[in-house]
């Protein structure tokens, strides 16, 4: 579903954000059942899963300080919201992929950006948090009290569903294969993609990643991105179109235009997934890995630098800077 995003940025208080998101929600659960009813109609066959953009019910912070922003607009775990969205998959009978930004009682003043999966019971089945961001806080960056509380199964997860093995992607991460990869090596079969990006004619580096990703781990990319985002100083279509499927050999098997729609839609064949995957051959590239070649690589963005620490978007730049210094004198760039 390529849907506009509305910026929550006008709203007053904790208590009129949730009343717009909840608004917005009930106007998704609406547009989601046309849209099943036409696909059912055109195609033959029920929908099961549907993928929502990124950020849809609030659009990004920009200039909202982390701990602001926590407290005013990050959904709460087993807050209404998601209570709410459980409740749209269970009435359309499908799975329904979303993301959003959450708080985390173990992390006090920060926000994760979290990709879901709700089951056609209502119950959430997939929580993935993006682990590489540019300005908002990961995972990676309170490590070593994330995996104390979450394990390494809860950084990297995947849903065993009825309709294949889910695994979340959030937005950007799309380019950075190392995600994908550990999702599929731990069984995922279907990738879903949130995302806000750029739209054009031309292949964009999105583009050419969701492609990537889908031949070089022999698993579909389920891709949505935004129709524009409301509410903003940004012009309205800055992040829209291209919403895609892509199958586990890297075809594109639908691909949306401009604006809000549905037509992103397509069949997926868990059978010849599964077939190819347990061939041998030179394309089988998954079951080709040799991952303990990779295990010493030099490190890049250091872990827990947000330990016991709430930062603001300067310290963001900061650290990317040093970084980049850092590998500069190493030799490594």
């Amino acid at each position: 579903m390529q849907l506009t995003a509305r910026s929550v940025e006008g709203c007053a208080d904790r208590a009129a954000v949730s009343t717009q998101v909840r608004a917005h929600i009930a106007d998704v659960a609406t547009q989601l059942h046309a849209a099943c009813i036409f696909i059912e109609q055109y195609g033959g066959a029920p929908v099961r899963l549907a993928v929502l953009p990124e950020y849809l019910f609030t659009s990004y912070p920009g200039r909202i300080g982390v701990g602001d922003f926590a407290e005013k607009v990050a959904f709460d775990v087993d807050g209404p919201e998601y209570a709410a969205l459980g409740k749209v998959a269970q009435d359309r009978g499908l799975h329904l992929a979303v993301n959003a930004y959450e708080r985390d009682v173990h992390f006090p003043g920060l926000y994760f950006q979290a990709s879901l999966v709700f089951a056609p019971s209502g119950d959430c089945v997939l929580r993935y948090r993006r682990l590489n961001s540019m300005f908002a806080p990961t995972p990676h960056d309170v490590w070593t009290a994330y995996l104390d509380h979450y394990g390494i199964d809860g950084v990297f997860p995947v849903a065993r569903t009825e309709i294949g093995n889910l695994s979340a992607i959030a937005s950007e991460e799309i380019v950075y294969p190392e995600i994908a990869r550990a999702h599929a090596l731990r069984g995922a079969e279907v990738f879903v993609h949130s995302s806000s990006e750029i739209g054009s004619p031309n292949p964009t580096h999105k583009a050419l990643a969701k492609r990537a990703r889908a031949f070089e781990n022999l698993a579909y990319v389920v891709s949505a991105n935004t129709a524009g985002i409301s509410g903003t100083a940004l012009p309205l279509a800055s992040a829209d179109g291209n919403s895609c499927v892509v199958d586990w050999r890297g075809a594109v098997l639908s691909e949306s235009n401009s604006g809000e729609t549905f037509t992103a839609f397509a069949d997926i064949d868990l059978h010849a997934l599964r077939a190819a995957r347990r061939k041998p051959g030179m394309t089988n590239y998954l079951a080709r890995q040799r991952t303990e070649l990779f295990a010493h690589n030099p490190q890049v963005q250091p872990a827990d630098r947000l330990a016991n620490t709430v930062p603001t978007r300067d310290d963001f730049r900061r650290a990317h800077d040093e970084v980049i210094a850092r590998l500069d004198r190493e030799g490594l760039i």
